[in-house]
Order: structure tokens, then sequence, then C-alpha cells
């Protein structure tokens, strides 16, 4: 019988697995020696070179499969690769150690968990244990919740841990350092850990232990990683404790994909591989199996002007393919338009036998899909958000229309529950039994009884004015709704009733990202008559059902489309303050800049056939019109594989300072419009209106129902 792990000859014929690669992806494969940093550009099969590799040195006899560490950043990546693998080697895939960075983590750990104070059977916390646990901590201290936010201490606490570093160090200090520290010795009281527990503890063992490391150092003849760029310190430092011994590390990554540093991945760790393992080899895959050459030039020469990146060029390694077509880059006026536009080309697309599922909207915050997703629904396109909820189902988002609903409808139970005590007005458990038992008793609506109970001392005194408060709030916003703007008014309520304070207090990584949403909430609000038509369009927007099967178009960000593609891919709001963020570009060193630039490599590269990048002149943020400047990454873009139109008035934008923008000349100028100051007019979506001023082909009406908007002539017509 033979022996599958049996030393075969080194002159066995040529191995399947190589059969169809190209030479960079066959020297990958076999520089199985040594270190080696497989610098894999997007879409140039690097998951079929990592499966290869495997494949080679298992069939080639050089191990058995458990001397084997393959490492991945998803469950999803590691059992596609072990479906690969096995139907290469067969049986003898089972063995390897194969996973995620986490899940080899708890192998180990449950094997030597006694030697960092837990027991085997330990528990392993998700996020909403972690902030509990870290908030009974902060209680047992005596600390206020509302002036030191738990999350902003749990995002300390977990960047800590990112970078390796123990609550006992010199680097852990104050506050945040006191409660790591509590935060950890409950952690082992209760048997527990949490997700970056995984790895510290594991150094922990291995820096304590010289023996345990040596053992799995010898064990583990052969390491690969997968995605090595978004590695942070603390996997760094574990990838290189294993493979000191053996240094058969070979890391499969992209420096120019590197977009993840708000999780704690730093860039540095594959910038430096040549430093840290002298000798290493870099081996390029810079043969792309995806797009077009005008969308590879694009992402190549827009990538280019990072200064810190080690440096490759995607070209075609797909046959001619006839007249491809050039990147798109459209200048329209303002985010509706920009909506109105896309969702065309998308209809124009279906309509020539295109498949929605082939079709893509990436946009950079999420706050941007709000007017895709009203126009996508207006126009009966099916879509999906990916990676995310739609903005309307958005918790944010649903705690602020179960205020607007409110202050609309008292009498709406459902959003008096979601809300009375968000933010935190100290209203406990048994406040809320009280006023629910009132209800109960009386038939009272519950907001009718709230103002009934603060009436009597059925309430202790704190609960009882807290609630007085917030019942006076709904009231006085109430009787406002038909004097004040409902847009305004809207603004007040978050603002006063300190929701929009409570996030902006919030030190997680999702706070920015939703008060942003909360923004656009605001600016969705003023293309609606009032609050109650707002809440109604609302409702039958919710009304679309996301869990239709068949044909549908994806809408996602950025950053969750990383490692996906499609044939075409839209990408709207490259402006400044949009992309690149304006958190962004204030981060020292440029750091910030360059991965908003790595971020637009990424997005430009998800498309196989086409890109179509989109800016608008004008943009309503926060229900304040703001001129907008075009990215600078589109004056990146090399001329000769652009299609640059703009309907804004402007040429093509060519950036010339990080601060500041030059625009060409009107390549024609905007012609007059034919309307006058006091004309009536219509607009198919405003209604009738008054014209106020001209301005160009740009109008600003007061229409009868929808008052104040800046719209473009051709827009309305004379009754």
């Amino acid at each position: 019988m033979n022996d599958p792990f049996a030393i075969e000859d080194d002159s066995r014929p040529s191995a399947p697995w190589l059969n169809g690669l190209n030479p960079e992806q066959q020297d990958a494969v076999t520089a199985t020696e040594g270190p080696v940093l497989v610098l894999s550009g997007a879409g140039t099969g690097k998951t079929r070179v990592l499966t290869a590799r495997l494949a080679e040195i298992l069939n080639g006899g050089r191990v058995r499969p458990w001397q084997c560490l393959v490492v991945t950043f998803t469950n999803k990546a590691a059992r596609e690769m072990k479906e690969r693998v096995g139907r290469l080697v067969g049986p003898g895939a089972e063995g390897l150690w194969l996973g995620t960075f986490h899940s080899i983590g708890v192998r180990i750990l449950r094997r030597h968990a006694e030697a960092v104070g837990l027991s085997s059977n330990f528990t392993i916390l998700d996020a909403d244990d972690q902030l509990r646990l870290l908030k009974q901590v902060m209680e047992a201290e005596h600390l206020d919740l509302k002036k030191t936010p738990p999350q902003g201490v749990m995002a300390q606490i977990q960047r800590w841990k990112d970078r390796g570093i123990a609550p006992d160090k010199p680097e852990v200090g104050g506050l945040d350092g006191k409660l790591y520290q509590a935060y950890q010795a409950r952690l082992l009281a209760l048997n527990a850990c949490d997700f970056g527990d995984l790895l510290l503890h594991t150094l922990t063992l291995f820096l304590n232990d010289a023996a345990l490391l040596e053992q799995y150092q010898e064990q583990f003849r052969y390491i690969l990683v997968d995605e090595y760029q978004d590695t942070n310190v603390s996997q760094y430092l574990w990838l290189r404790l294993l493979a000191q011994k053996h240094r058969n590390l070979c890391c499969v990554g992209d420096d120019d994909q590197s977009i993840y540093s708000w999780r704690g991945a730093e860039v540095g760790n594959i910038l430096r591989f040549e430093k840290d393992f002298p000798g290493a080899r870099v081996i390029r895959l810079e043969r792309n199996y995806r797009s077009t050459p005008h969308i590879l030039a694009c992402a190549s020469h827009l990538i280019a002007h990072n200064a810190g990146r080690l440096g490759k060029t995607l070209r075609s390694g797909l046959p001619p393919a006839g007249t491809a077509e050039k990147v798109g880059v459209r200048g329209v006026w303002d985010g509706e338009s920009e909506a109105r536009a896309i969702v065309e080309e998308v209809e124009a697309l279906q309509r020539a036998g295109e498949k929605l599922a082939s079709v893509a909207i990436l946009v950079r915050a999420g706050f941007q899909t709000r007017e895709f997703e009203d126009r996508l629904i207006s126009q009966g396109v099916p879509y999906r958000i990916l990676g995310g909820p739609r903005f309307y189902e958005r918790a944010e988002i649903r705690d602020a229309m179960a205020y607007f609903r409110l202050v609309v409808s008292p009498a709406d139970g459902l959003a008096f529950e979601r809300i009375v005590n968000l933010p935190k007005r100290g209203l406990g458990e048994a406040a809320l039994a009280t006023l629910n038992a009132l209800a109960g008793r009386t038939g009272l609506p519950l907001f009718e009884a709230a103002k009934r109970l603060v009436t009597s001392d059925d309430l202790k005194p704190k609960p009882r004015a807290a609630l007085a408060q917030f019942a006076a709030d709904i009231d006085r916003w109430r009787a406002t709704l038909d004097g004040m703007d409902h847009a305004d008014l809207a603004a007040t309520i978050l603002d006063e009733s300190g929701y929009i304070e409570m996030w902006k207090a919030d030190k997680s990584p999702e706070a920015p990202g939703r008060v942003e949403n909360l923004k656009e909430l605001i600016s969705a609000l003023g293309d609606f008559e009032s609050l109650p038509v707002f809440l109604e369009h609302v409702a039958l927007v919710m009304d679309n059902d996301e869990k239709a099967e068949g044909d549908r178009l994806t809408v996602m960000t950025l950053h969750g489309a990383k490692g996906l593609e499609f044939d075409t891919v839209f990408l709207p709001g490259w402006e400044e303050g949009v992309f690149p963020h304006s958190r962004a570009l204030s981060e020292d060193g440029g750091k910030g800049l360059e991965e908003e630039r790595r971020l637009a490599y990424v997005g430009i590269t998800r498309a196989r056939k086409r890109a179509r990048i989109f800016y608008a002149a004008n943009r309503r943020i926060y229900n304040k019109w703001q001129d907008c400047l075009p990215s600078r990454f589109i004056a990146e873009l090399p001329e000769a594989h652009i299609d640059h139109v703009s309907a804004t008035g402007y040429a093509q934008p060519r950036w010339s300072a990080p601060r500041a923008v030059t625009w060409t000349a009107p390549a024609q100028p905007v012609a007059e419009s034919d309307f006058r100051p006091g004309e009536r007019v219509f607009h198919t979506k405003f209604g009738p209106g008054t014209v106020k001023a001209v301005e160009g082909d740009r109008l600003d009406i007061h229409f009868d129902h929808a008052g104040p908007k800046k719209v473009l002539a051709s827009f309305v017509e004379k009754p």
C-alpha cells in the first residue's frame, strides 16, 4: 500500500498543480525553502498560488501535514483553501493546522490554558459581553460612565492587545491602564477571555516558556500566511517567534491593499519583511486575470503616488478582448443627480442583457447609500446591501426615527419604549415596570401614562424628574411641528435629546460613521414636505423586501468590497472630504491619505470590464449645501485611460497641492437659462414654485410645498 507521506524522488515529473501557472506563480510555488514574500497584486491568483504551494510541500514529502501551519484572515478563506488542497493532495490535508489567527490561538491556548491562569474550558466573550463586563469593572470603581464612556476604554484596551502589550507592561498607564488591569483580572476570575486574548495569551506562553516555544517552532516547519498586509503587531510578533527556527515562512499579501489600520492592521509589517528576515526572496505577481488594461493602468498610476510601498505594476494577463472601455469619470451637479445618473446607467446595462448581480455601487462611507437606496426603490431596481444593514435599518437611524415618530404620534408605544431611556436618563427597570403597570391598568398610551405618573410620588425623585423632562421635551418639540422647518426640528431633537452627543462621545470605531449617518438622515428630510410625509416615505422604503431572491444589484462600502469582483463598478462621491475622507487628511505623516489612496486602488480593481467614477459639485451635508472639490485621486488618473465628462460647468480638475485645486477653464460657457426671477415654474418632484434667483443654468426656487431648493434649469418647466 502506498504511503501518502513517503519521501518522493526529486526527479518526479512536473506536478499537476503547476499546470497553467505563469512563471512568476510557479516561482512562488516552488520556492519552498527560506523566507519568501509573495507580493500578489489584485486579481493575480494568490489563492491558487497558496494552494499550489501547499500541495508542493505536502506532495513533495518534505513534511507531514501537521507540520504545516497555514493562517488565513477569515473562516471562509480557510474552508476554501482546505477544500482546494484536499482536491490536490487527498486525505493528507486533514492533518493541517489551517485556520484564522484566532482559531489557531484557541487551539494552542486550550492545550496550555493553566499556564496563563485559565482552565482549558475557558469561555470566549463576544463584543457585547466584553463591554458589559467592562461596565461592571468601571461601576465597581465608582466611575461616571457618561464622563468616561466604556466604549472608549475598550477601544484602548483592544489597541494594547493588538500591539501585544499585556496589562503589566510599562506602556500601560493612566486610568485606562488601571481599568485594563482590573478587566483582565475579572476575565481570569470568570475563566474567560476576549478575542484579543487569544493571541496575547499565546504570546505570553511563548515568551515565558522557552521549551514550549521550541516545541512549536520544531513542529511548524513550514508556515504560510495569507493577507499579510492586514496583520497587527500581536500577530506579527506571534509569527516571528514561530518562524525563527526553520525560517520557512511564506507571506502572501499586497501592501497596496492594506486598508484596515482602524482595526489595528500595520502596513509596516509587510514593508519591512526583508529587514526582519534577511535573505528573504520577494516575488511579485503582477499579471492580473480580472480587469481590462485601462482599469489596470488607472489603478497602477494612482497607487504609484504612495511613497510607503514596495512597488509593482499590474498588467493584464488576459488575452485581448476587442475594444475595452476606458475608465469613466463623470462630474455631476449634486448627490441626487449622481444617484439618478448611476441608476440610469444600471438600467441601461440591464436592458443590454447584463445581470444586476454583476454590478456594484461602492461607497466610501455608509451614509452615502441612502440616496442610492431611495432611487433604486423608486425605479424598482432590486438591490442588496452587502456587509451591513440598509440605511433605514441601522440602529442609530431607527433610534432617531423613533424620536421623530413619537413627536408626530405620541401614542406610538414602540417608539416610546425604544428611546425613553436612550441616551441613559436614569430610568431603571423598576421605574419602567411601574410605568408599564400604570399604562396596563388605565389603558393609556405609554407617553400619556408617563405624564400622569410624574405628577405622583410613585417614582423616586431622580427617575421622576428624568421622565418629566423627557415628556416635556416631546411636548415642546411637538408644539413646533407646524411652525419650524422640519429638517431643523429633526436636528434640534437629536441635539437637545443628547442622542448625537452620545455618539460623538463614543470612542468605538463605528461611532464616527453613526454620526455621519445621522447627518445624512437630516439631509434626507430636506427632500420632503414635512416630518409626517418623510415618515410615510420611510415606511414604504422599508417595505422593500430585502429577503427577495433573484438578480440584485450590490451596494456596499469600499472596505467591504475587498476580495470581491464585478463586471461593472460604480464609484460615487470622489470629492475632497468624502474621498479622501476628511478624517484621513488630518492624520500625521500622510499615513491616512496613503491608506485612502489604497482604498481607491481597491475600488478600481474590483471591476472586470467597466469602472465609473463620479464626483459632485455640490452636496447637502447636515441639510446645508456645500461646494465640493473633486478628489485629488481623479487628477492622479492617467488621461490616456480615462473618459472624463463633466456636467458641472468645469473641465477635468487637476490637483496641484494638498489643500488647493486648480480648475482648467470650462470647455464651453454655461448656457444661460430662459427663466427669470419671479417666474412660476413646475418641477416633477417638488411641484410648483417661484424662481428667486438665476445663475447660469442654476436656479434658486422657492417651491410652494418643498420650500427653497437649488435646481438645474433643465429639470423645471414653465406652466
